[in-house]
């Protein structure tokens, strides 16, 4: 605990990591794993690459004749990519071969096309041609060896992860299972956008920025919902929304106001409160329980800076270890400018990513006008984490960064 008796940012992640199910594991076609979570080791099928591979398009022949002085050479064929290996007849021959295509029996080397010359069916290598063994040949097993270890379980699953996969010979794969996730705003103010608005209304965006992060980080089973400040109404919509969803992401209506009645609602649904409020700034009426299936909820705070800082602290890692993904190393950058923290509490700090003439990068701060100013944060990568005040941190102090 802080020392105002909240709950550290800290512990409040680990209140929420060791909470959270693990998401059932499923077999899916490689074609539909983008993004997914891999639950199972994944081995080499064979050598990679599985034959000396040619790297260029030219001749292949042995080095050994040629920088004995042959440097005219007759040629035999055309090893192409995908067919069989063909046999050098003899070592004043050659054979064209193409880039992918195995190397034919009895060559160790390969001239590219543009230094040689052909004509009346023979290629003569230019002065300028070098003839060293396995030049321009991407040796069998260089890249990997048959079984060897390729991608283990917890890897998130990007291109050349998939990549991989094929080269495996592997059609389906064991992913983790996305988690079921609804976003719900709760307000009588919010307005969709396209909507016709009153001067005392404001725009719904928090749910618009919530599910864009989402699906941002490859979470696809993502829905939406806002409900007005009405109990009826909240009973009703949550109490469906946990029947059906195994996350829920409630923004609004978790601080200490007259209609802030989101943890009053979840209480009669039976949801278990873990934790509500951190010592952090901002972002501090935060939210986290658990339904009696074990649905995780979490309950954001309503003013976008917050909701968003929250949601990338806290939400997105749960969820992600929930699927069994590893954790990306922390990343961690001093900050470019002196900033002081007045308040006893955790500072999340707006930075914008920047490079000196060295290339070394430095979080620089964008400081909001407040949590409700979201517009400053198209100017901002990310936040740092900065330690409870009151304290001035020095240019260069190292915080850990989160991007947005």
């Amino acid at each position: 605990m802080s020392s105002n008796g909240l709950i550290t940012p800290r512990l409040a992640a680990d209140a929420i990591a060791s909470r959270m199910q693990c998401m059932p594991i499923e077999s899916l076609p490689l074609t539909q794993c983008v993004g997914a979570t891999l639950r199972e080791n994944v081995y080499a099928e064979r050598d990679q690459p599985p034959f000396d591979r040619v790297a260029m398009d030219g001749i292949a022949g042995d080095s050994a004749t040629w920088r004995r002085g042959l440097r005219r050479l007759k040629l035999q064929g055309i090893q192409a990519a995908g067919s069989p290996r063909m046999t050098l007849a003899a070592k004043d021959y050659a054979i064209e071969v193409m880039t992918g295509a195995i190397l034919p029996a009895g060559c160790d080397c390969v001239v590219p096309v543009e230094l040689i010359d052909v004509a009346d069916g023979f290629a003569t290598l230019k002065d300028s041609a070098v003839a060293n063994p396995y030049n321009n040949v991407h040796r069998r097993g260089s890249d990997g060896r048959q079984g060897s270890l390729l991608l283990a379980a917890g890897t998130r699953l990007r291109a050349p992860e998939i990549a991989v996969i094929a080269s495996a010979g592997m059609a389906r794969i064991r992913v983790s299972n996305q988690p079921a996730l609804i976003v719900v705003s709760t307000g009588d103010e919010l307005v969709e956008p396209g909507e016709p608005i009153a001067d005392f209304q404001v725009r719904r965006s928090n749910a618009y920025a919530i599910v864009a992060t989402l699906r941002q980080r490859g979470f696809v089973r993502v829905g939406d919902d806002h409900i007005r400040d009405d109990e009826s109404a909240l009973m009703e919509r949550l109490a469906l929304h946990m029947r059906t969803h195994e996350v829920l992401v409630l923004s609004g209506g978790v601080s200490m106001g007259r209609f802030d009645l989101v943890p009053k609602i979840l209480k009669r649904l039976g949801v278990e409160e873990v934790f509500h409020r951190i010592a952090q700034r901002p972002g501090m009426p935060m939210w986290f329980g658990l339904g009696p299936n074990g649905q995780a909820v979490f309950g954001l705070p309503g003013n976008p800076v917050s909701t968003l800082v929250c949601l990338i602290r806290y939400v997105v890692p749960a969820i992600s270890a929930a699927m069994g993904t590893t954790p990306a190393a922390p990343e961690r950058l001093p900050i470019g400018a002196p900033f002081t923290v007045n308040a006893p509490l955790a500072h999340f700090l707006p930075v914008a990513v920047e490079y000196d003439d060295w290339g070394r990068a430095w979080a620089q701060p964008r400081p909001t006008n407040g949590s409700g100013d979201f517009l400053s944060l198209t100017s901002s990568d990310g936040f740092v984490e900065l330690p409870p005040g009151p304290n001035t941190y020095p240019k260069g102090f190292v915080a850990g960064l989160y991007r947005w």
